[in-house]
């Protein structure tokens, strides 16, 4: 929101056909406390767990029956032998998601609710119900179901609790498996999943935009066994929400968002393929070990040492999740993975907006092709994509938080 930092114009200003301003000094006093008392303020609100959510002009929202909007299903594409339907509504923000082995999804809605949706018993293609099994965790995001065990990554922390698949409850105490973990920040989500090595692996996110942070494990990637305290797997990661280990290979790929204020195509967004002790340029390269213009210089140290993306996507589209393809139906997306981008909020034109599937190709690169899109038409957006999860019959699902909804795509033939 536009302000003034000269404040409104008072009575006396106005009777006065010479008004005599404050001493300079008294003026950036004013102005100072001013700054600091938002600062401190927004610092308390983050403390408590509290998210803020930006507005971003441009965006619509179909919040009325989707039944009755056949126009707004009708924009979303797929690739030929798909079929897109929407699965869930009236969810909040969705975020990310966990499939139970009865077909039910859990989801998280910051700040801090979790929900059960439950799974399509009837065969009609939507979900039979939502119903909400928690409402006071601390600002949730990732989510993992191992075994009966239900992990839970918040903002500061990951905690676990029995879930019971067969009647959808949770039970018993909330254990802390990981704390200490730093909270709040430009970038509040933490992802939680477990690796094919027995330990799970939590992302978190810088605290700003560009910096060096204080805390060696923000802008970095954690590991953690239960009753082990975490430590630091890979840093240099300025966000890397979404990650996922190659089915055939075994090997860790996370996508990063890159910073923002460089124009509208730069820095690209990341694919990078994340190895033990691995240091990927942030703060002080972006993208291609390309020095950043505010912060390069004092990295300089660190460019023999700087690991750099192995695929590139489009500036600001903001990827999200990654989640390789374990039960497709069709060869051409088996091992592919799937790549949900939030979309762009701060380019001329908008970028992202859609769910792309990544390819291996045998001499090691990656294509790129379009999954679902339609969620971006002519600068009108209707929904941005969070999380994808694949059911064990190949079944995808979607989060939108703009929209409040899960999509489904299931495979036809051909």
């Amino acid at each position: 929101m536009a302000r003034s930092d000269d404040g409104p114009t008072t009575k006396s200003d106005q009777a006065a056909d010479k008004p005599q301003k404050p001493p300079l000094a008294q003026r950036m006093r004013r102005h100072l406390m001013t700054l600091l008392g938002m600062v401190l303020g927004l610092l308390v609100f983050i403390a408590l767990g509290w998210i803020p959510s930006f507005e971003i002009p441009g965006l619509t929202m179909t919040r009325a029956s989707f039944e009755t909007e056949p126009s707004f299903l009708e924009r979303l594409k797929v690739p030929e032998g798909f079929k897109v339907n929407l699965y869930a509504v009236g969810l909040g923000r969705a975020r990310g998601m966990a499939v139970t082995p009865t077909g039910d999804l859990l989801v998280t809605v910051p700040g801090r609710r979790l929900l059960r949706v439950k799974a399509d018993a009837d065969g009609d293609g939507r979900s039979d119900g939502v119903e909400t099994l928690l409402e006071d965790l601390s600002s949730p995001h990732g989510l993992l179901l191992d075994g009966d065990w239900l992990y839970v990554a918040e903002s500061g922390g990951v905690v676990r609790m029995r879930y019971d698949a067969a009647t959808g409850r949770l039970s018993g105490p909330r254990e802390t498996v990981a704390k200490d973990i730093p909270a709040g920040g430009a970038h509040w989500t933490r992802t939680i999943k477990k690796g094919p090595d027995g330990w799970f692996y939590v992302s978190i996110g810088s605290t700003c935009n560009v910096c060096i942070e204080a805390h060696p494990w923000r802008a970095a990637m954690v590991r953690f066994k239960p009753g082990t305290a975490p430590e630091i797997f890979a840093s240099g990661l300025r966000n890397t929400v979404g990650f996922d280990w190659h089915p055939d290979s075994g090997r860790l790929y996370g996508a990063d968002n890159g910073r923002d204020w460089l124009g509208d195509d730069n820095p690209p967004e990341e694919i990078n393929e994340i190895k033990q002790g691995g240091f990927y340029g942030w703060p002080f390269f972006n993208g291609d070990n390309v020095a950043d213009p505010n912060i390069g210089e004092r990295g300089k140290a660190r460019a023999s040492d700087t690991i750099g993306p192995i695929h590139n996507m489009d500036a600001h589209s903001a990827p999200l999740a990654l989640t390789f393809l374990r039960a497709s139906q069709t060869p051409a997306y088996a091992n592919a993975a799937l790549v949900s981008q939030h979309g762009s909020w701060n380019r001329s034109s908008r970028s992202g907006y859609q769910v792309v599937s990544l390819h291996w190709n045998a001499d090691g690169t990656i294509s790129e092709r379009p999954f679902l899109t339609g969620f971006e038409v002519d600068e009108d957006v209707t929904g941005r994509p969070v999380d994808v999860a694949e059911a064990a019959d190949g079944t995808l699902y979607i989060t939108d938080d703009l929209s409040g909804v899960i999509w489904r795509v299931v495979h036809t033939g051909g």
